[in-house]
């Protein structure tokens, strides 16, 4: 076992900020919790903070935060907003900040957190997704490791332990196909939000969830993975792996593959990602490849999946065309949940947003929060 290392959680109430918990609380003395954020969900907030004792909290607004104050234990600090997030990432003791809040609000804190110096346990793809190039510099520059927790990232990470990056042939992330994986074109235009958040293979939150029955969630993966590999969009694909037994793969130059398998349980890849190097005994299901009996793969069918061909396309152009296409898919995936707009909807407005998008090269961060307002203001009114 490590030091003790000292963890603060960005988005602890959902789905990967609770289970990062849960890995803590397996390891008690090995983990302390300095830090929690969350948005509304205050009822489990405060039972986190209940549980685990952390120094420093924050929820979305003031009302919020003055809604639970009289309910924390004395000595807790108490923060909201925007600035709040910026706050558990970057201040307290914490050497270690797990990212797991949706969306691109997750950008200022994480770029907080590597100024501080703080190790980072990535699950906020948007954050890459929207500004690549400056969390990846700046990273770089303050001598941070970028720990991925996705489970096709953990699995390419970990497949290139020990490896030369001249070596790399290819990496492919294997995509489940969501909930609606044996659905014509035809049929989607039928289908409720209670259909699409049923997902065949994980439990995770209502946003990636539907981001996975259109593909976007694997269009912002390749993303991620060109950002955190450093490799080119054309060393990166994509197949269909309905069993998601095997989580991604990578094919050297000398033709042999290399992949991770296990079954699915977010908890496997938080836990490598917060022990890296070591690896540490896991509750986790064993997989048995006997019991298994057989796992199976197709092509990726990017007609099928109109949005996973526009995310890497608009990879490829760079700059903001990344971050216009993740503030639309937020908002068309918002209004979808509302019930304002149908399924396929979804990747209409992702095409009408982008379509009248100018892509601006290497942004700064003002351009890019620019621009990001101006995509979800797009969306909503289209």
């Amino acid at each position: 076992m490590c030091r003790l290392k000292k963890i603060s959680i960005l988005g602890s109430t959902g789905s990967i900020g609770t289970q990062t918990l849960d890995v803590a609380a397996m390891h008690p003395d090995s983990f302390e919790i300095d830090g929690l954020a969350a948005g509304s969900n205050t009822a489990l907030l405060l039972e986190q903070v209940r549980r685990f004792r952390p120094r420093r909290v924050s929820v979305a607004s003031k009302e919020l935060a003055d809604d639970i104050r009289p309910q924390l234990p004395a000595g807790v600090e108490l923060f909201s907003g925007d600035e709040g997030l910026v706050q558990i990432a970057a201040g307290g003791d914490a050497d270690y900040v797990v990212t797991a809040v949706m969306g691109s609000v997750g950008l200022r804190s994480t770029l907080a957190a590597i100024e501080a110096g703080r190790d980072i346990g990535l699950a906020n793809k948007e954050t890459l997704v929207t500004a690549g190039h400056l969390v990846t510099e700046l990273a770089r520059c303050k001598g941070v490791n970028l720990l991925p927790i996705d489970s096709e990232h953990s699995a390419i990470f970990q497949c290139l332990n020990g490896e030369r990056a001249q070596d790399i042939a290819s990496i492919t992330l294997t995509a489940s196909g969501g909930s609606f994986r044996d659905l014509t074109r035809e049929q989607l235009r039928n289908v409720t939000v209670e259909d699409a958040l049923r997902h065949p293979n994980w439990a995770m939150g209502a946003k990636i969830t539907i981001d996975s029955a259109t593909m976007v969630n694997k269009g912002l993966e390749v993303i991620e993975a060109h950002w955190l590999f450093g490799l080119p969009y054309e060393q990166i694909g994509v197949v269909l792996h309905p069993e998601s037994i095997i989580h991604s793969f990578v094919e050297f130059r000398d033709s042999s593959i290399i992949a991770q398998l296990g079954n699915p349980d977010m908890r496997v890849p938080i836990q490598y990602a917060l022990t890296y190097p070591q690896r540490w005994h896991s509750p986790a299901q064993r997989l048995s490849l006997a019991q298994a009996g057989q796992l199976t793969f197709r092509e990726m069918d990017f007609a099928r999946y109109p949005a996973l061909r526009l995310a890497i396309e608009c990879g490829k152009i760079g700059g903001t065309a990344t971050t216009a296409f993740n503030a639309a898919n937020e908002v068309a995936v918002a209004r979808f949940l509302r019930r304002d707009i149908p399924f396929v909807r979804i990747e209409e407005i992702l095409e009408e947003v982008l379509e009248r998008h100018t892509a601006e090269s290497h942004p700064s961060l003002e351009q890019i929060e620019d621009c990001d307002r101006a995509a979800r203001t797009l969306a909503h009114s289209l």
